[in-house]
């Protein structure tokens, strides 16, 4: 099942999130339709505070659905391992439109829970170590906007406010 994506503006992305005590059947339903909706949206990942949920689980796909091996799930996420440094340009599902040159760990290392319980770790430099931060970061109530700093910020905020305004956003 889709599920409406959240923007920036809405509490609940702001929100610390709560670790899954249970792998149940409202958590893999859960799970497969972060997968549907961020397939649909298209992204390569999405946070369950995305979609309203307070919890620690993640979904990763560079592939974007094309790869058999379908996406990468992380529940209760920790990093092992976070070095180097890379700049490179991001967006977010929650920020649709606006994108930024955000400064990302080069080299990511992430151990979590995969979608039946067993202990798993993904290992990503470039894109990857750029995705699994990012979806950390949702995870701990941070938005890529609340790493930039100056003007970049400030004009990304200004549109928004902007928007909501107009009742666009």
């Amino acid at each position: 099942m889709l599920r409406p994506i959240l923007r920036l503006g809405d509490s609940i992305l702001t929100e610390p999130t709560r670790p899954v005590e249970a792998i149940t059947p409202a958590i893999e339903a859960l799970i497969d339709d972060m997968v549907e909706t961020m397939y649909a949206a298209p992204g390569i990942g999405l946070a369950a505070p995305q979609v309203g949920v307070s919890l620690r689980i993640f979904v990763v796909d560079l592939s974007v659905g094309r790869d058999p091996a379908g996406p990468s799930v992380m529940i209760n996420p920790e990093f092992v391992l976070r070095e180097g440094m890379q700049l490179e340009e991001e967006g977010c599902l929650s920020v649709p439109g606006f994108t930024a040159t955000v400064a990302r760990p080069k080299r990511v290392v992430v151990s979590g829970l995969d979608r039946h319980g067993d202990t798993h770790q993904l290992d990503g430099t470039g894109l990857l170590a750029r995705a699994l931060q990012h979806e950390m970061d949702h995870l701990n109530s941070c938005l890529f906007v609340d790493r930039l700093r100056g003007i970049s910020r400030d004009l990304i905020v200004r549109k928004i406010k902007k928007l909501s305004k107009a009742g666009k956003w």
